[in-house]
C-alpha cells in the first residue's frame, strides 16, 4: 500500500511538471508533503538503545519539536514526551566544539525552505547534518547523493520527482541507515536492481568534513555518464537560508555561500567537478562531480569536502583549502 502511494505520487508529480503545470505541482506539495513524510518516511525505532540515539539526535542536537519528533519516529506526542522524560533528553547548545560535529539526519522536518514539490519524500539514508560553529542547533544538510545519472538515465534519486530507470520499472528500493562509527564517520552503501553498488563516507576533522563517494559497475557493459549532484541545502543555517543566490559563487570546484553579515561561509568542493551551481528557493549549493567511465567490475571514486570559515578574506581561504586538499 504505501509503495503503491509513493509510485502514484511520483507519476502525479512528474505529469504535473511535464505538462508545465508548476502551480498545481506546488499546490499538491503544500498539501501532501508533510503527510507523505510522516505516513511512509517515519522510521520506528529497532530497540530501546536506537529510540534513544535517535531522539538525542533529533532534540538534544538538532532541536526538533515534538511534533517534529513524532513525525520522525512515529511516536504518538504523548510516546515522544514520555520517552525525552524517561531518558532525560533536551536540546542542548552545539557551540564551542573541538571538532565539528556530523550526525545522519533523522528526517521529520523537511530539508529544505522551498522548492518542495521537487523533493517528496526525502531519503535520509542519503543525508548528513554538519552543524556549523556558529549556532545552538545552526547546520546544513548535505545530500550525499542527491542524485546519479549514467548512460542508463536517472540511475537513482534520494527523494520523489522525477521517476528513476528503477521506478519505471516498478522495482522499489529498501530502506537502509548510515553506519555509525566510533569516530564519527558516517558510510553506506547501497545495490541497485542492476546490480550497480555505490557507497559514501563521511568523516568529520577538526574544521572541516572529509567526503567520498564510491561506484562498483556490477552490470555486464561499459557505464559511461556518471554524472552525480550533491546537495548542501541550508535551510538550517541561519544568515544563509534566504532565498536569494546573490550571496553564493563558485572558483573552480569550490561552490560558496556567504552570510547575511557578510563575514561567515560555508564552501563546499568535489572533484573531479562536473558543474558548481545553486538554487535559491531551496536554497542549496551544488558543487557537482562526475565519476570516469567505469568498465564491468570496476570501481571509481570521488573526494568532496566541506568547512566553514569567519573572516574577510575568502581568497585566501580557498588557497589554504587547496593545499591542504592536495596534502
Amino acid at each position: 500500500m504505501l509503495v503503491t502511494f509513493r509510485a502514484i505520487v511520483c507519476v502525479l508529480v512528474a505529469f504535473a511538471l511535464a505538462a508545465g503545470s508548476a502551480i498545481n505541482s506546488r499546490a499538491f506539495a503544500a498539501d501532501d508533503v508533510a503527510k507523505a513524510d510522516a505516513a511512509i518516511e517515519a522510521r520506528p525505532a529497532a530497540s530501546e538503545a536506537e529510540l534513544k540515539y535517535w531522539l538525542e539526535n533529533m532534540v538534544r542536537y538538532h532541536g526538533f519539536s515534538v511534533e517534529e519528533t513524532a513525525a520522525a519516529t512515529g511516536l504518538s506526542l504523548g510516546e515522544v514526551q514520555k520517552n525525552l522524560k524517561a531518558f532525560t533528553i533536551q536540546p542542548e547548545s552545539q557551540k564551542g566544539r573541538d571538532s565539528l560535529l556530523l550526525l545522519p539526519w533523522p528526517s521529520g522536518r523537511h530539508p529544505r525552505i522551498g522548492f518542495l514539490e521537487g523533493a517528496i519524500l526525502p531519503q535520509r539514508e542519503t543525508k548528513v547534518s554538519i552543524f556549523t560553529p556558529w549556532g545552538d542547533h545552526d547546520y546544513v544538510v548535505v545530500d550525499v547523493p542527491e542524485a546519479v545519472w549514467s548512460n542508463l538515465g536517472l540511475t537513482y534519486l534520494a527523494h520523489t520527482h522525477i521517476p528513476t530507470v528503477f521506478d519505471k520499472q516498478g522495482k522499489t528500493l529498501k530502506k537502509l541507515e548510515w553506519n555509525r562509527h566510533a569516530d564519527g564517520t558516517l558510510d553506506i552503501e547501497r545495490v541497485l536492481p542492476n546490480g550497480i553498488r555505490f557507497g559514501a563516507v563521511v568523516r568529520p576533522k577538526i574544521d572541516h568534513v572529509q567526503m567520498e563517494l564510491w561506484l562498483k559497475n556490477g552490470t555486464p557493459e561499459l557505464l559511461t555518464d556518471l554524472r552525480v549532484q550533491n546537495c548542501v541545502m541550508l535551510k538550517s543555517a541561519s544568515g544563509f537560508n534566504v532565498q536569494t543566490n546573490d550571496n553564493k559563487q563558485s572558483e573552480g570546484p569550490y561552490a560558496i555561500a556567504r552570510s547575511a553579515n557578510g563575514n561567515r561561509w560555508i564552501i563546499t568542493a568535489w572533484e573531479p567537478l562536473h558543474r558548481a551551481w545553486y538554487n535559491d528557493r531551496c536554497p542549496c549549493l551544488h558543487s557537482d562531480p562526475e565519476f570516469p567511465d567505469c568498465k564491468p567490475g570496476q570501481t571509481v571514486r570521488l573526494k568532496g569536502w566541506l568547512s566553514f570559515y569567519e573572516g574577510n578574506d575568502i581568497g585566501s581561504e580557498l588557497k589554504r583549502i587547496s593545499v591542504s586538499r592536495s596534502e
